[in-house]
């Protein structure tokens, strides 16, 4: 069985750098890690995963890239994808934007560039913990016949 999926969206090479060290240092090989350069691209990788019977648990996507704004897909996402859980990262988020991705897109939270290394990890292990507390439940209520 193949690990679970953490897929990172961010168009500066050197966040995507230190999300990879942070990811690594904080879960080990407990998880593999993809990364996308944009909202085109991750949504190719997360339809490639998809057809490979892969399922991505969480994904971390900043706010201004190039293209479609993190708001904009992680809302876009949501309506395909609602079990995975979004972080958006971003240096300049206007609010309106996180409120939206809140709502609309069910945003986990928003951390703002540069990160905090214990709020990152906080934000990623509950939300992780959130996954997996709406999968078991989902997976109960099915069992049962709700």
């Amino acid at each position: 069985m193949s690990r679970p999926i953490i897929l990172c969206v961010d168009d500066e090479t050197t966040i995507l750098d230190g999300l990879k060290w942070n990811l690594r240092k904080i879960f080990g090989d407990a998880y593999s890690y993809e990364f996308a350069r944009d909202a085109e691209e991750a949504m190719e990788v997360v339809e490639e995963l998809e057809q490979e019977g892969e399922e991505i648990q969480l994904i971390i996507c900043d706010w201004l890239m190039p293209g479609k704004r993190g708001d904009e897909f992680l809302i876009e996402l949501h309506h395909f994808y609602p079990k995975m859980v979004k972080i958006m990262l971003t240096g300049q988020a206007d609010p309106d934007a996180i409120e939206r991705a809140k709502t609309e897109a069910n945003l986990h939270t928003c951390l703002l560039k540069p990160w905090d290394d214990k709020e990152f990890k906080n934000a990623l292990t509950s939300g992780l913990d959130k996954f997996h507390l709406n999968n078991d439940s989902h997976q109960i209520q099915k069992m049962k016949g709700l």
